[in-house]
């Protein structure tokens, strides 16, 4: 059991066993039930009511969107369906690190859905997006590799950017610790979700790390989302 004081910083250096190198089943079967975890916790909701408030507020009915760390490619596929509802057309693109969630992404999506997956470091991209979002990622990252992801978004999203990811918290480290060992969810989903809390951040980390970023208080929209999803958006 873990004291509430080791939560007031992020100093984990825990591996998680997805970002090492592993055979193609146990990825799809990671991605899949992550997939699973994300419909459960309602996960895409934040990221299609902030596209709400982007489509509102412009013109255009066609939109750019690039995912980066997509995993599964399921939030695009989500995405895609809210477009059909909101009569908005939309260019889709996924770009993944990992080969194999890339080609698990890619064989999960329908055809007609024509999203565009790609493989690489999105530093070594030089993408141009109306909207570039990411979801479950920069917890992955390093203090300066998210500084730099939120200069990149910066520059190579002409509309806006939006991050989802979890709230450091002790709460929903010991609720998910149980919950997926009740669901029976990949063995890697019960190992890297309770570190994913402890590697993910608090208001006062965004706050830190957008200033460092040069992103003032008004610029950027931190809310939090039930249940215990940080978000962190902003409109250009």
């Amino acid at each position: 059991m873990l004291h509430d004081e080791l939560y007031l910083s992020r100093q984990f250096e825990i591996t998680e066993l997805m970002d090492q190198p592993c055979s193609d089943n146990e990825i799809h079967g990671c991605l899949r039930d992550l997939a699973s975890v994300n419909f459960c916790t309602f996960a895409y909701r934040p990221t299609l009511r902030w596209l709400d408030s982007l489509v509102a507020r412009r013109a255009s009915t066609s939109l750019r969107i690039l995912d980066v760390g997509c995993g599964y490619g399921d939030m695009l596929r989500k995405i895609f369906h809210w477009s059909k509802r909101r009569g908005v057309s939309v260019k889709l693109t996924g770009l993944d690190i990992n080969p194999q969630a890339t080609i698990t992404a890619r064989e999960a999506t329908p055809s007609e859905q024509q999203i565009t997956y790609l493989t690489g470091d999105p530093f070594s991209y030089n993408i141009k997006a109306d909207v570039v979002i990411s979801s479950l990622f920069t917890h992955h990252l390093s203090n300066e590799e998210v500084i730099r992801f939120l200069c990149w978004m910066e520059g190579h999203a002409t509309e806006g950017w939006f991050i989802n990811d979890l709230h450091r918290h002790p709460i929903p480290f010991h609720i998910f610790r149980i919950w997926a060992k009740i669901a029976a969810w990949h063995p890697f989903v019960q190992h890297d979700g309770p570190i994913s809390v402890l590697r993910s951040f608090t208001f006062v980390d965004w706050q830190r790390l957008c200033h460092a970023a040069g992103l003032g208080a008004d610029k950027v929209d931190l809310q939090w989302h039930m249940p215990c999803r940080l978000c962190v958006g902003r409109f250009k």
